[in-house]
């Protein structure tokens, strides 16, 4: 049961990428789904989260406006498209699901007051975003 992230790479400032998370072992259509990232020597913060239908979506204070994220369920992936990158959205992307709560939307909501990580899970190896010129 896990969930990988993939998509990154190194891009200018300005520039665009698209991550994608895929689920192995397991459906990600119940759950809320959230993106998140690390910096060197920086805790893990979140970025996004998407509800179960993807009609909830929650972003962090600087990403509002520049990224987006979506799901195709049908897929069984979960996407965050990325634009007007900046040197700071440097980091390791990860993706995760908080699979004990059926509540998504509150659960999307819960992360965006609190930050709190907590209860995602089913972490996988992340994707690394470098932002340079």
């Amino acid at each position: 049961v896990q969930l990988q992230a993939s998509g990154g790479g190194l891009v200018q400032p300005g520039g665009s990428l698209r991550l994608s998370c895929t689920a192995s072992g397991f459906t990600l259509d119940s759950y809320a789904v959230g993106w998140f990232r690390q910096a060197p020597g920086e805790e893990r913060e979140w970025v996004s989260c998407t509800s179960s239908s993807d009609d909830v979506t929650y972003y962090a204070g600087s990403m509002k406006g520049r990224f987006s994220i979506s799901r195709d369920n049908a897929k069984n992936t979960v996407y965050l498209q990325m634009n007007s990158l900046k040197p700071e959205d440097a980091a390791v992307y990860y993706c995760a699901a908080d699979r004990r709560t059926l509540r998504t939307r509150a659960r999307c909501r819960s992360l965006a007051l609190t930050g709190q990580i907590g209860t995602f899970d089913s972490w996988g190896q992340g994707t690394q975003v470098t932002v340079s010129s």
